[in-house]
This record gives structure tokens, sequence and C-alpha cells, in this order.
């Protein structure tokens, strides 16, 4: 080996290692299982009762953004012109979303994508902005990323990213975890960069000493044909079987990035590409009961239950079902809704609500 080989062989192997050591400080890796901080300002915040109705939300608020733009990522060509938001559009996106959770007054509220130092959104603590808002509901809160990493070299993006998902309770939180999904095949270095779904699991004691477990996600949305939403899926209904195997009641809602049955031959074929014909959803919703029902999500009334609006100027109004709650069937449903009417200019998607009574005590 030539003098100069070696010196050019051991550059190489310096600037792999200065990109590997550059990657590692600007990402962020998870731990499969991580404990969470609760927040209860309120000391006395009521435990929940066996047998008591439960009202629960759940609401992709979209980083605050609205519908006054058209993103890179709303087309399939990634031809969207714009790549943020104003910082007045989204305050009034977040009045907005407090009007309609005041409204509403779920007693747990599970939301998806808001932001905490991310570029797209200003470098905003969104979640901060929104619990000034709605303190004297929710005493209790907790959070956890589901992306995050200094820089994202993106063009679109080209900065830091910092994505949450929020679960915010009347009442009392005992415990709560973060459990990381399965992510996305990709290279060694684009996977540092990529979201990294999970599920955040809340555990709220009830009063003869049991637990309601209740869990807040979006999956991440993937190609059809790739394993990962797959394994998303599976990944959580092993951990909603455990929860019945052990007689735990048990409640997930969140953003699923999945069509309910019979809604992928609805779509315009241009619109199919990030779904399978086959939705992974059914690893669900053939164990345990789903709002809105495949009856409700593709019926005669299927209109009611659409929750997703894309950004899209081609698109004029809701088009498909992809939120969604699940619930162990120990819990009764009592009624449900998806709220459309004064909701479709806040978010890209509206937010679904019920009503539920928890079991009785044995």
């Amino acid at each position: 080996m030539t003098r100069l080989l070696r010196i050019t062989l051991l550059g190489l192997v310096i600037v792999a290692g200065l990109l590997a050591a550059m990657v590692y400080s600007l990402t962020w890796r998870p731990e499969p299982k991580q404990t969470l901080p609760v927040s209860c300002v309120a000391p006395r915040a009521p435990t929940l009762l066996p047998g008591q109705a439960l009202k629960v939300m759940t609401w992709n608020v979209q980083y605050l953004a609205g519908k006054n733009y058209v993103f890179w990522y709303d087309t399939a060509d990634g031809s969207g012109p714009d790549e943020r938001p104003t910082v007045e559009d989204m305050a009034a996106s977040l009045d907005e979303v407090a009007r309609v959770i005041r409204e509403e007054q779920p007693d747990i509220l599970l939301l998806q994508e808001l932001d905490e130092n991310a570029k797209p959104s200003h470098y905003q603590d969104q979640v901060t902005l929104l619990q000034e808002r709605v303190a004297d509901l929710y005493p209790c809160s907790t959070q956890a990323f589901d992306w995050k990493a200094d820089f994202v070299p993106d063009r679109h993006i080209f900065g830091s990213v910092g994505r949450k998902l929020v679960t915010l309770s009347r009442y009392q939180i005992e415990h709560a975890e973060r459990l990381q999904l399965p992510v996305p095949e990709a290279n060694f270095i684009a996977r540092q960069f990529q979201p990294k779904p999970a599920l955040l699991l809340t555990y709220l004691p009830l009063s003869d000493g049991g637990q309601l477990a209740v869990l807040n996600t979006r999956f991440d949305g993937d190609a059809p044909g790739r394993s990962a939403v797959q394994e998303q899926v599976n990944s959580t209904v092993k951990l909603l079987d455990k929860f019945e195997g052990r007689g735990t009641p048990w409640l997930i809602g969140g953003d699923f990035n999945l069509l309910p049955l019979g809604q992928f031959l609805r779509l315009d074929a241009g619109k199919r590409g990030q779904y399978s014909p086959d939705s992974e959803l059914h690893l669900l919703w053939e164990k345990y009961p789903m709002i809105p029902s495949n009856s409700q999500s593709s019926g005669i009334d299927r209109e009611k239950w659409l929750t997703y609006f894309p950004n899209d100027p081609r698109v004029t109004g809701p088009d498909r079902t992809l939120d969604y709650l699940f619930y162990s069937p120990r819990i009764k449903r009592v009624e449900a809704k998806v709220r459309q009417d004064d909701t479709l200019r806040i978010s890209n998607h509206l937010p679904v609500i019920a009503r539920f009574l928890l079991p009785a005590a044995q």
C-alpha cells in the first residue's frame, strides 16, 4: 500500500468518524421504555370511580399550522409551496384549539403533534402555550416526544424538530411511560433523523385500587408493502392483550394514519399510495371495539365520521378516516362523534370524541 493511499484511507476514516459523531450529537435515541414525569398541579385532582362516566377526546392539532397553507408534504410530489406557518396563524389556531377544548371539556384529552423547539413552528413551546389556556380544566398531564433532533438536513426543514404526544387529565395520573414503536427501515444515518413513533402510556388510579390504562399515539405514515406500520400495530395489540389478560381496563386514541374497512377504494387513485388495500388496522378492529366503527366510517352516513381534511387544494373537505379510539370490551361505549362543523379550518385532522362507562367495582 502506497503512502498516499494510506493517507487517503486514514483521511476517509477520520471524516467518517467526524460525521458519525456529528450525527450522534444532533439526534435523539430514546430507550425502548422510559418512565416519564407526571405533572399534577392540583394536589387534590379527583380519583376515578369504578362505573363512572368518562369523556375522552383525541385530536391531532397539526402543530397549530392551520389550513391557510399547502405544505411541501401535502402534495404527492412534494411540490407544496409552503414550508411553515406564520406566528399569527399559529396564535389563531391555538385560540381555536383552546375554544373547542373548553366547549367539549373532555375528562381525558389525547393530543398529537404539538411542537417544542422546532424550526417549522418558530421554536414555540406549544404544550405550555396550550396549558396556559386550559390549566383550570386539566390539573394533570404528561408528554413524550415522537420526533426530536437538533438539526434535520432535509431542505424543507434545515433546522430543529420537536414533536410531542400530550395527555391531559382532569383525574389523577399515577404513572406514565413512553414505549418505543418499531421504525421504518433506513440506512444508519437517515434513521437517526426520522420520527420515532411511540405509545404514551398513562395509568390513572381507580378508587377501588385498580387502574385505567390510557394510551396516546401517532403511527408513522409508511408506504404499503413495508413492515413498520404492521409492526407498530402488532406491538400495540400485544400490549392491549396484556391489559386484557390482567383485567386492566384500557383506552387508546390517536392518529393511526390507517384507513378503516372500505375506504381505500373510495379514495381517488392518486391518494392511495401511502395505504395498503388490506388496512393493517384490521389487526386491532378484529379484536377490539373501534370508534368510528367500520360500519360508521364506510356506511351511508360515512361523511360524519371522516377525520382527515388534507391541506391539498384539490380537496374541498374531509375525505378519509385516520383517527380513532379503541377500548377494552370491559368498557361500555355510550355515545361518540367527530366534531366537524366548526373545526375544519383549525387542523388537517378533526377531533374524535366519545363517552364511556368504566367497569363497575367487582
